[in-house]
């Protein structure tokens, strides 16, 4: 009979939490489908791995047997993986970013490669370079917000979301529930530099102005300094959604904007890199799927 490594993982899983929502949790699987594959073991093995019961889990006299030969078959399976890995040269890619991501967007996707022997480096950039990184090659590939000014570079959008204004506690609008962008438009904002381009315009909303100018509160080079600007009372700043989570302050407060188009979050190259893990590792984050085998 032939078990699959998926179900020796799951099955050591289950024994350690003895709790098939902690398991699946731990696993980023279904607690349904944890259960009904842990059932399809059993019936594979002929016997049975647990005892269910309505608020416990115990494993039977058969899954304490198997339960150490299963953690050596995983750990002897993942010191084979490692070896093999270091028979040739890692991969070696380097991420810039501008905000902290979030949103489940790279963290399982990245440390899956990473578990395959990729190296990946993360690398925060400041806003006053808008292609966080690529144009000067310090980095391979990019979470950027759009426009991505500049030609020579290749983007897929992977997330789309509303955007938010980030206020002062005891601002005038802050006990609102929401807020049209006419009633902010006359605000200071917190601009980023000038050398950021389309993207310090975006953040400012121009082209939603009808032609008149933003008033500028104060320049910011990084997330971190727009926001303290915002604290100590220099203008307000437009933010996107998914972020709103990431940068919770007590001293500010965010509310979601009426009539703006939604902020895109994409994974960005240079289009002239073809090399196939620059490919691999775009279509794993676009589809959300992880590192595909090579064959």
């Amino acid at each position: 009979m032939d078990v699959h490594l998926r179900d020796l993982r799951y099955f050591v899983a289950v024994a350690e939490e003895l709790h098939f929502t902690r398991a699946a949790e731990r696993l980023y699987v279904s607690q349904p489908a944890l259960s009904k594959q842990i059932r399809a073991l059993e019936r594979q093995l002929g016997f049975q791995l647990f005892e269910r019961q309505r608020r416990q889990v115990e494993l039977t006299p058969q899954g304490e047997a198997l339960l150490t030969p299963a953690r050596h078959l995983l750990a002897d399976w993942q010191e084979a993986l490692q070896t093999a890995r270091g028979a040739v040269a890692p991969v070696s890619l380097t991420v810039g970013m501008q905000t902290a991501v979030g949103r489940d967007v790279q963290r399982d996707v990245l440390a899956g490669f990473r578990d395959r022997g990729w190296h990946i480096t993360l690398r925060l950039v400041a806003w006053d370079d808008p292609s966080a990184g690529l144009a000067d090659g310090t980095c391979d590939l990019a979470f950027v917000w759009l426009p991505l000014p500049g030609a020579g570079f290749a983007t897929r959008t992977l997330v789309r979301e509303r955007v938010w204004v980030a206020l002062p506690v005891g601002h005038r609008m802050a006990d609102r529930t929401e807020i049209d962008f006419d009633e902010l438009a006359g605000e200071p904002f917190i601009a980023l530099p000038r050398s950021a381009g389309p993207l310090r315009d975006f953040w400012l909303a121009t082209t939603a102005r009808a032609g008149r100018t933003p008033r500028i509160g104060a320049e910011a080079g990084s997330t971190d300094e727009v926001l303290e600007a915002v604290a100590s009372g220099q203008g307000v700043a437009l933010i996107a959604e998914g972020n709103v989570g990431l940068y919770q302050r007590p001293d500010l407060v965010y509310r979601p904007v009426l009539g703006l188009p939604e902020a895109e979050l994409a994974i960005a190259w240079r289009a002239t890199d073809r090399r196939p893990e620059v490919s691999e590792l775009v279509a794993a984050l676009t589809n959300r799927t992880g590192p595909r085998p090579r064959s």
